[in-house]
Order: structure tokens, then sequence, then C-alpha cells
């Protein structure tokens, strides 16, 4: 009997729910997209209304095949990739390979992966939404346009190899700004004075900082004045001014997007906004529960909304009522409302079932899998809890006419701070309580401590404050924003030091040649505005070819003038600590035909060069020296032991840092994609299969 046949995307998707489907259905995976423009050329025909030529992805062939096989036995056929741009045009593309009418019933779609979900999406499927589909074809014919000439003109002017794209370039340029707002800032003195003070009837010291003199605010600029200010106060006596006390209600944050989930991951777990995405995936698509099978633990991952569905909420309002207490329910279910700019197409991020408690999943997750889902939970969870109510009390200290101000706050009632509380990334905390002090009481001064301080430059960014900037400026969207982190540190444009950007001479120099030639390309408004358009694409609202010639038509002939008249751009050169030791300059890090390579800045007066050693971490096997990484004067990639010539050991496959069980050596990854580690001995037939960690994007495929 024929079976109607599901197709999704990754595996584990298949696996979940063909659980939830049972005998009469099918769930077959097509990893992801199976076409795209083709690499080797542009791809996208400019003089026929910016016709995109697809081709079939080279490791998808097989997987097509097999598909159409099902699709021919099957009794029909359903489309159930994610319910977002991105899935809508992999399923478009999935009707143009296996030859099904996209205009036909096809497509279903779902929030969450759970049996409910499942059954209410198989009782309305629908066409495919062209609409959407047009939206992500215009974002990568835009892209694709952008790369494909912005590129060879950075090869002429700048160096070969590099590349520039529409999204990533704003985000680079965001960081080179920053960059150049530290490096301009000046820095200015300024002092504080604080009080440290001591209640009689409580005994407790407490601080208290200058604030006024005269009733006037008081700014303390040098050490002079600091002094003047303690001579002013020598014998001063402490009196209480007045005592103001307010009670302060502190409101929970709302259920994660993808954004605030990259953010606040970054600052309570310390994951990159990749890892982040990778394991929530996992949580996504389902995991092994012992005997419960696999299940969806979290709902869509990549959404820009705060909305949470109904029997959500319910739920969560019994739970907490039924493991808290009705006091830490509020009168009415939280709604948050979504920003102007948000698309609202999903739910926030939340987990499937409030009742499935972090810990009771623990044993079946990694270490990484819980923390991330324990966050999910316990954000969902406070989001929808009573307020946080604050005693905040605030007492001005008077002494010869100066006013010392101390400000604390003490918990009245715990609210949803009991589940959650929102990291920062100052890591600020609240203030601690003050003692009870009553107006007119003298206080006992324990010591005047004056310190300086100097204003400081806007910090660098980290992973979490450049998703915000990126998401608070319109650039990006859900799906692109660990892309582009990813991208603009692939391309070296970029780097992380102590978890936060660093822009490159590279990254300078691109940045500024981009301004020159295209200052849209680099614009945050003008980019941001594209991605409104997009979004108005999606709706229905705009034609998607009218908005790539809007755009492509003046880029490309700004860009072909700049081809003409601009001058060759030198990269400055990066200086490290090394000496030449010809000549006892420093060596500079230099860019070559075949790669990177240390020389002395002293060139063409002296031309010692040196090759940048990368270590693999394991031991030759011959000699037991370490194996370092080469390049063939092509710019082939090799790994060759350290002591050549004296050792010509050499092999062509990724070193792993493994031990052979059989002989010793160090392992090797060989197969497809690695998926094979093997020894590295010709003479031994060690194999296995690779396990990826958790977290991999292997693991996730």
């Amino acid at each position: 009997m024929p079976k109607s046949l599901v197709i999704v995307e990754s595996p584990a998707k298949a696996k979940t729910i063909g659980k939830f489907l049972g005998p009469g259905y099918t769930v077959k995976a097509s990893k992801g997209h199976v076409r795209d423009l083709p690499k080797s050329r542009l791809g996208v025909d400019v003089k026929d209304g910016y016709e995109p030529h697809y081709v079939v992805l080279k490791d998808r062939s097989d997987i097509i095949r097999e598909l159409k096989g099902a699709v021919e036995s099957a009794q029909d056929v359903l489309l159930a990739t994610d319910p977002d741009r991105e899935g809508e045009a992999i399923s478009w593309h999935l009707t143009q390979v296996l030859g099904i009418d996209p205009g036909s019933p096809c497509r279903i779609e779902f929030n969450e992966i759970t049996r409910p979900a499942i059954k209410a999406a198989l009782e309305s499927p629908r066409p495919i939404d062209m609409d959407r589909v047009n939206a992500q074809q215009a974002r990568r014919v835009l892209d694709r346009l952008v790369g494909y000439s912005l590129s060879p003109l950075l090869w002429k002017k700048v160096r070969r190899g590099l590349s520039a794209g529409r999204v990533q370039s704003v985000a680079v340029r965001l960081i080179c700004d920053r960059e150049r707002e530290i490096q301009a800032h000046v820095p200015q003195e300024y002092w504080s004075i604080t009080a440290h003070l001591r209640s009689h009837d409580e005994g407790r010291e407490f601080p208290a900082k200058l604030v006024l003199r005269g009733g006037k605010k008081v700014e303390v600029c040098n050490e002079s004045e600091a002094r003047s200010i303690l001579d002013d106060l020598a014998g001063a006596t402490y009196q209480v001014a007045r005592v103001t006390r307010k009670e302060r209600r502190r409101n929970p944050a709302p259920p994660f997007t993808t954004s605030t989930l990259q953010q606040e991951a970054s600052r309570k777990l310390g994951f990159g906004s990749r890892k982040t995405m990778q394991v929530a995936q996992q949580l996504y698509e389902g995991l092994q529960l012992g005997d419960e099978g696999s299940v969806g633990l979290v709902t869509y991952i990549r959404t820009d909304s705060v909305r949470v569905a109904v029997e959500a909420e319910q739920a969560a309002r019994a739970f907490i009522v039924k493991t808290y207490g009705q006091e830490y329910v509020p009168g009415h279910p939280r709604r948050y409302r979504a920003k102007v700019t948000s698309q609202d197409a999903h739910e926030a991020i939340r987990p499937t079932a409030v009742e499935r408690l972090p810990d009771q999943v623990k044993p079946y997750l990694t270490r990484d899998q819980y923390r991330l889902y324990k966050l999910i939970w316990e954000r969902f969870v406070a989001s929808q809890m009573e307020s946080a109510v604050l005693d905040a009390m605030s007492v001005d200290v008077q002494a010869k006419g100066y006013t010392f101000r101390a400000t604390g706050s003490r918990v009245q009632f715990p609210g949803f701070t009991l589940v959650y509380q929102e990291a920062t990334d100052n890591g600020k905390e609240e203030e601690p309580g003050l003692p009870e002090v009553r107006e007119g009481e003298i206080l006992t001064l324990v010591r005047l401590e004056p310190a300086q301080h100097f204003t400081e430059p806007p910090p660098r960014y980290t992973e979490a404050s450049l998703v915000k900037a990126l998401e608070e400026n319109g650039i990006g969207r859900p799906s692109t924003y660990a892309p582009i982190i990813d991208t603009i540190l692939r391309r070296g444009y970029v780097v992380l030091e102590d978890k936060r950007f660093h822009p490159t001479q590279l990254g300078f120099v691109v940045v500024d040649l981009l301004k020159q030639v295209y200052p849209q390309v680099v614009d945050v408004a003008f980019t941001a505005d594209m991605e409104s358009q997009l979004d108005r694409i999606a709706e229905g609202e705009l034609d998607w070819v009218r908005v790539v010639d809007e755009f492509y038509v003046p880029f490309q002939k700004t860009v072909s003038a700049a081809e003409e008249t601009m001058g060759r751009v030198k990269i400055p050169d990066e200086v490290t600590e090394e000496t030449c030791p010809e000549c006892g300059r420093p060596l500079v890090v230099k860019h070559g035909r075949f790669g990177t390579f240390l020389g002395c800045q002293g060139y063409p007066e002296c031309t010692f060069t040196k090759k940048i050693v990368r270590s693999t971490g394991v031991n030759c096997p011959e000699c037991g020296a370490e194996v370092v990484e080469r390049r063939t004067r092509k710019g082939r990639k090799f790994y060759g032991c350290s002591r050549y010539p004296d050792c010509r050991f050499t092999t062509w496959y990724t070193p792993v840092k493994a031990t052979c069980p059989k002989c010793g050596a160090f392992l090797v990854k060989r197969g497809r994609g690695g998926r094979l580690r093997a020894c590295v001995r010709e003479t031994c037939d060690y194999r296995e299969e690779a396990k990826p960690e958790p977290g991999s994007a292997e693991s996730s495929a």
C-alpha cells in the first residue's frame, strides 16, 4: 500500500517526525538545500530579469536520486522544511527537482516538533508561498551580485583571495568604527570621594558618594580639587538629611528570540553564536529521551518574535502555581510587545513542554545541550511569573555643605528572580541593602576615600553585543547572525581576543575601500532599508526583480568606474615580536602567492624570509619531532616533520589529536568530509568512524 512521503531537511528531524507519524508515512531528509547558484560563475542573468541559474549541489545527487524513487512510489508528497524563508526556498527547490507542482497543497509547517503540532500541520497543507521564496531569492541574488562585483575589485586593488559580502561588510564596519572611536578617545581625569559611614543602631558600614556641594552637582577634576574638599571636610559632622524609600518593581525579560538567545548564551554559558545555534538545532530537531524516544525539546529557533501560544501560556501558569505558589503568577498572562522590525512569523523560543524539567532530561543530554535547554526553560518560565518587588532606599548625608548619597535595595518579594535573572555585559549586580537610619541621625565617619578615575572609551564588541547591535540596526535576520560572525572571522577581517572583536589591518583596508567605491554597501541605514524591502517582498508588497534592479544598476556602474580609476591599496605591515636574524629589524607578516610568511621590515635592503609554522599538536611517527602544517609551491596544504630535511615524513591527510590503538601513531581524517579516522601509517589498517563532538557541524547535520 502506497505511503505518504514527508521530506524534511535533517535526518535527526526525520527520525523524530517519523516516530509521530506512524506506519502510513515515510519520512526522508534532503540534508538542507539541494540546489544553489554555481560556485564557478555568476549564475545570474542580469540581462534577463536577474534570472538565477541554479545547479544541483554535487553532494546531493545521490539524495535526489533516492527522493525521486520515493516520490514515484508515494501516495502524496508533503514538504516539511523549516517554517521560514530559507525553509520555503528549500521546499520550492525540491518541487523543481522532484517534479512536484508547487501550486498543489504540498507544503506543511510547524513551530515545534511535537505530536500535536505535526498532526495540526498535516490537516492544513498549502501551496508553496512564492512571496517567501522570492524574498529568499532576492537575498541570494543580491549577495551573489555584490560578491562577484566586489571580490575581483579587491583582488585587483588589495590582494588576491579576498571577498566582500553585502551584510558581512556592514558588520566589519561596525567593528572598525568602534575601534576608531577607541583610538580617538582621549581619557579625561576625574575623581570620586566616598565616605564610609557607620550607623550607631546597626553598626554596619556602608559607602556614600559625594554628589553635591552647596546644593549643586559637584565635579572633581583633579587631585588638587579632591585634596581641597578633603581639607574642607576635616572635623565635619555627618548627619542624615533625608531618607527616601520607594517600592520598585522589576519585570521579567520576554522569552528568547534568536538574537537574545545568542546574547544570553554568550554571557552566561560562554557560547559563540555558531555553537549556540548548533546546539539549539539539536534541541529543536529532537533527541532520544530513553523510553520516550526522540523528542523535540524546544520550538523553532530562528525567530524574532516574543509571542507565545495561548496553550503554552496556560501550561506555564499552571506549572508555576503548582511548583512555586499562586502568588508567583500575575493576574493576567504576560504578553510582550514585538519590535517594530519584527516579522513575528513564529513564536518565541520556548520548551515544547514546560513540565519537561531540565534535570529530568539531563541524563540524556550532553553538557552543552543540558545547559542551553536549562537556559531556555528558565527564561520562558520566568517570563510568565510575577514581578520582583524591591524596597529601594536612598540616603542623603550632609557634612559642611556637602551632600553624600548612598543607594541600596532589598528584595521584598523575589517573583521571577526565584527562577532566572538576566545577565549583563558589564556584570553589574543589584545594589546591596542599606542599614536602617533615621533623618537627623548622626553617623560615624570610618574613612574618606578619594579615588582617581579616567573616562573610558566604548567597549569593543563581544559576540553578544555585536548580535545586539546587528539586531538594533536592522542588519540581517535571525538566521543570519551566526553566519555573519563566522564569515568575518574566517576571512580574517576581524579576530577574537579575550572574547572581544578586534579589526585587522586587512579589515580596515577593505572597509575604507568599500566606503570609497560604493558607500551604501557598508552603510548601516542603507542595509537596514534593504532588509525591510526583503520583508516587504515576503509579504507580497514588492516585486523582487525591481528591488534587485534598483540596487544593482547604480552599484555596477560605480564599481566599474572604480576599477578604472582607483589605485592599488597597500595593507600596512603587521609587525611581530620576532626580529630578523640578519639585520635585527622586526619581522612582519607578509602575504604572498602561496600564503602568509614572515619577512624583514627592511625589505628590499634585507630579503630575509621565514615560514610561519602552524603546529598540529601531533608527533612524527618516524622520529618523534613535531608535525607542522606546510604548503607546496602551488599552495596545496600538507603536513610534514618539523625536522625536514633531516626527516622527510609527510602526509596529505589532516592530523587528528588521537592515537592509533594498534601501533601508537597519530590518526588522520579520511573519507568524504573526514568521516573516517585512519592510522597515518600506510602499513597499519586501523580505521574507525569519526565521532564528532556534540555541537559540531557534523553532529548537527
